[in-house]
């Protein structure tokens, strides 16, 4: 269990309520206006394109525009994160 829940029960013991979590599906980020219309014209321009590196997909999305003036920013975050946390690795308590 992720800790955000562990401590969400908590509260809700602590506080004496109960609380309810809803999650949207797998794969529904459609249901995000803003993703919904940017990602649109993304695919739309990428369309019959092969996506053989990084640079491609960067350029591809940056150069995404609509005729209402959408202008899209992109540039690739080459970060090294590390893998898991000490909350995702412990156990904690059901």
């Amino acid at each position: 269990m992720r800790l955000w829940k562990y401590e969400l029960q908590r509260l809700a013991d602590e506080i004496g309520v109960t609380i309810e979590v809803h999650h949207f599906p797998p794969g529904t980020s459609k249901w995000n206006k803003i993703e919904h219309r940017l990602f649109s014209f993304v695919s739309q321009n990428w369309r019959a394109v092969p996506l053989i590196s990084y640079q491609v997909i960067v350029d591809l999305i940056a150069a995404t525009t609509t005729k209402t003036g959408l202008e899209v920013q992109c540039q690739l975050d080459t970060n090294t994160y590390p893998k898991g946390s000490p909350s995702q690795t412990q156990k904690w308590p059901p």
